[in-house]
């Protein structure tokens, strides 16, 4: 019995992916490294990232991790918007 494919994740518009990577590089790179090779956060490399759950990593950027520095970026994100940052980062492609 064929799976069916996961449903695409919602296009975003010029305005929100210009916004998503200024986000990526600036606010997230403060942390994480502006190469996203680590820093006060881990490495957000697509080996560091293979094997997680996508949902997973979505809910940790819209939620953030209690008791870590990592805060909740749902005032700022639409989960299409946290969606689109994982998707890039597995690819390794950074903005």
């Amino acid at each position: 019995m064929a799976r069916a494919a996961a449903p695409a994740a919602p296009a975003l518009s010029a305005e929100q992916i210009q916004h998503v990577s200024h986000l990526l590089i600036q606010d997230c790179g403060s942390c994480h490294g502006l190469r996203m090779t680590g820093g006060l956060g881990p490495a957000l490399t697509p080996e560091t990232l293979r094997g997680k759950p996508r949902d997973t990593l979505i809910a940790t950027i819209l939620q953030g991790r209690p008791g870590t520095p990592m805060p909740p970026w749902n005032p700022f994100l639409s989960p299409a918007e946290a969606g689109w940052i994982i998707d890039h980062l597995i690819e390794g492609q950074l903005p």
